[in-house]
């Protein structure tokens, strides 16, 4: 029996067509490729499935690819998001169903192969699980730190249980549960590589009352959870606040955040990148992680500017002080050649 995720998506290929007929069925197909909105069957033409191709590796048949926000998989991931189904399982069973396999057995070999805790498996499972966060409990989070209008973020996602293993816990508790914020880190190709999680309170739409309340799973080192498409200048800081925030104010400026000071210092900068914007947070190791990112951007022939936040970051900033003042605040900082770029919305 075909019980291993790589048969099932293997299986899935060989009737790539078929399979976007049934579970994408507003899309159309256009010579090699099957062309949908995204993976939850929405009309458009961002989302390309290769129909032919070989059984694996690059180019195979049933690849994809969402153009909009870089997401990309085989078959199997595309089922288990496309139906929300919240485990690997679950996609799989669903997956039998479709291809007319017997059920499977009680899942023995399942459990014997999981997803090492915190690795990239775990967290591109994880991340298959997650929701867009309009409306949900994600969003009321970031509209309370004053991020407002930022729910189609492609990096961005929502889990409405997602684990909470305590430090100190007795090894036979069952692990807690909260909703959380998934942000996606990928390398400089767009791989997810990682997830950044923030757990949330349901009761008030801040941060849950456990300590830590944000973890990061994954490879993170030199990666990062990027905002905009790759471009010739380039924001990097540290909290995806922080970054959300300059985003903000600076629309057209893409961005990364790299989670910490120490990955912000050995963050590898995109190929193409002219000028680096760094968002300064003022402490100790903020800054040092600066001096350190910007010393490897001049090293490798790139421009950086610092750029300082009124406060103690860009998130507070836009706290206290409202979007307006910032941009105001940031003008002067910026290259003059960037000023009408990435303030051609701004407000008189």
């Amino acid at each position: 029996m075909e019980n291993s995720a790589s048969a099932i998506a293997e299986r899935l290929a060989r009737d790539a067509d078929a399979v976007c007929r049934h579970y994408l069925s507003n899309g159309r197909r256009q010579g090699r490729y099957w062309i949908v909105g995204d993976v939850r069957n929405t009309p458009g033409r961002s989302l390309y499935v290769r129909l032919t191709g070989p059984d694996s590796g690059p180019g195979a048949a049933g690849n994809w690819t969402d153009a909009a926000n870089g997401d990309h998989g085989d078959l199997l991931d595309l089922i288990a998001q496309g139906l929300g189904h919240g485990s690997l399982g679950d996609a799989m069973e669903e997956a039998r169903r479709f291809l007319n396999l017997p059920k499977a057995d009680p899942p023995a070999h399942e459990r014997q192969d999981p997803a090492p805790v915190g690795s990239p498996k775990a967290a591109r499972r994880l991340w298959a699980m997650g929701q867009p966060i309009s409306g949900t409990l994600a969003e009321r989070y970031l509209v309370g730190r004053g991020l407002s209008g930022i729910r189609n973020t492609g990096a961005l996602r929502f889990h409405p249980r997602c684990y909470y293993w305590r430090a100190h816990r007795i090894e036979d508790d069952a692990p807690e549960t909260w909703p959380a914020l998934l942000a996606k880190v990928t390398d400089p190709d767009g791989h997810l590589t990682g997830l950044h999680r923030t757990w949330l309170d349901p009761e008030n739409a801040g941060k849950a009352p456990v300590d830590p309340n944000r973890k990061a799973m994954g490879q993170l080192l030199g990666n990062g959870v990027r905002f905009g498409a790759p471009d010739d200048i380039l924001a990097a800081g540290e909290g995806l606040e922080t970054m959300l925030s300059l985003r903000m104010a600076l629309p057209g400026l893409p961005a990364i955040a790299a989670l910490s000071a120490g990955h912000l210092a050995a963050l590898v900068l995109p190929q193409g990148t002219h000028r680096l914007y760094i968002a300064v947070d003022r402490d100790p190791a903020g800054m040092a992680a600066a001096d350190a990112i910007a010393a490897r951007a001049e090293d490798d022939r790139i421009e950086a500017i610092r750029l300082w936040p009124a406060g103690d970051d860009f998130n507070d900033d836009l706290r206290r002080n409202g979007l307006a003042e910032m941009r105001a605040y940031l003008r002067p900082q910026l290259a003059p050649a960037d000023v009408a770029r990435l303030l051609v919305d701004e407000a008189p």
